[in-house]
C-alpha cells in the first residue's frame, strides 16, 4: 500500500492520516479521449482530402480560410482534451482514518467538496458490471449514510472491493473505539456515583 504521509489536503484535521487517494480508473478517461482521437483523425484527414475535393482551397484566399478553419478546429480539440483531463485529474476521493472526502470537479471553474464521517456510514456497496470492468477490476462504489447527503458515489474507481473493505474496516474500528470510550465514561460515572 502506498504511503500518503507526505500528502495533505485543505481542511485536513490535526492527526488525520490519509490512507487512500483514488481517481477514476484510467479506462474511463480513455473512453472519453476516444472522441478526441476521432476529432484528431478528422483534422488530419481534412488536410489530405479537403484541398482535393475543393480546389479553391489551394488558392491564396482559400488557403488562408482553410488555415483559419483548421486552427479553430485544432483549438476546439485542445479545449475538449483539456476539459476532460481537468475533470479526470481533479475528481478525487480521499479516505482518511476519520472520514471520506469526495472532491468533484464540475467544469473548469466549479468544484464540489463533500465529506462523510466514518461514524455516519450505514452501508457500502460495490457494483462491477460488464466484461471490461470485470477484466480491468473497476466499478462504482456506493456509500449509504445517515447524514444530510444520503449517498456517496465513487464512479469507475479501480479495485472497488479493496476500497470497500478499507472503508468497512475503518468504520468498524471507529464503532469499537466509540463503544470503548462510552464504556469508560459509563464506568467513570458509576464509580463516581458510588463514592
Amino acid at each position: 500500500m502506498q504511503d500518503f504521509n507526505r500528502y495533505h489536503f485543505a481542511g485536513q484535521k490535526e492527526g488525520e492520516k490519509i490512507l487512500l487517494v483514488a481517481h477514476r480508473h484510467w479506462f474511463d478517461i480513455l473512453t472519453q479521449f476516444f472522441f478526441v482521437f476521432v476529432l484528431i483523425i478528422m483534422l488530419v484527414g481534412s488536410y489530405a482530402y479537403l484541398p482535393v475535393m475543393f480546389p479553391f482551397l489551394g488558392e491564396a484566399i482559400g488557403n488562408s480560410f482553410f488555415a483559419l478553419l483548421e486552427n479553430t478546429f485544432l483549438l476546439f480539440i485542445w479545449i475538449i482534451f483539456f476539459i476532460i483531463w481537468i475533470d479526470y485529474y481533479f475528481d478525487v476521493w480521499i479516505i482518511t482514518n476519520e472520514r471520506v472526502v469526495n472532491i468533484e470537479q464540475k467544469a473548469l471553474f466549479s468544484r464540489q467538496v463533500s465529506e462523510l464521517e466514518l461514524e455516519n456510514i450505514q452501508d457500502v456497496t460495490t457494483e462491477v458490471s460488464g466484461i471490461i470492468p470485470t477484466f480491468f477490476n473497476f466499478g462504482n462504489l456506493y456509500i449509504q449514510t445517515a447524514s444530510e447527503k444520503e449517498r456517496f458515489i465513487f464512479n469507475n474507481v479501480p479495485d472497488p472491493y479493496r476500497i470497500k473493505d478499507l472503508i468497512m474496516n475503518l468504520q468498524e474500528k471507529q464503532e469499537k473505539t466509540e463503544e470503548a470510550q462510552f464504556g469508560k465514561m459509563l464506568q467513570g460515572k458509576i464509580h463516581h456515583e458510588k463514592i
